[in-house]
């Protein structure tokens, strides 16, 4: 098989291809990598929210009824 201009250029072509693949690889778990941290950084948030509001609502006791008429009156 000899190499001809074509064969040359599809060669060329392809290892373009590659090359900006193995890029856009990179380039997405990058992305993926810091999403994922975020992700692990507001679990944690919310975790941590959650504790407060269940000591919170701990601390304060059962909602004692308002009194009020309702706004509409």
């Amino acid at each position: 098989m000899s190499d001809t201009p074509d064969t040359a250029s599809r060669l060329d072509e392809l290892e373009m291809r590659v090359v900006h693949q193995d890029q856009t690889i990179e380039d997405l778990n990058a992305a993926i990598t810091a999403q994922w941290k975020l992700i692990e950084r507001l679990e944690r948030q919310v975790e941590r929210l959650a504790e407060r509001v269940a000591d919170a609502e701990q601390s304060t006791g059962p909602a004692a009824p308002v009194d009020r008429p309702p706004p509409h009156y």
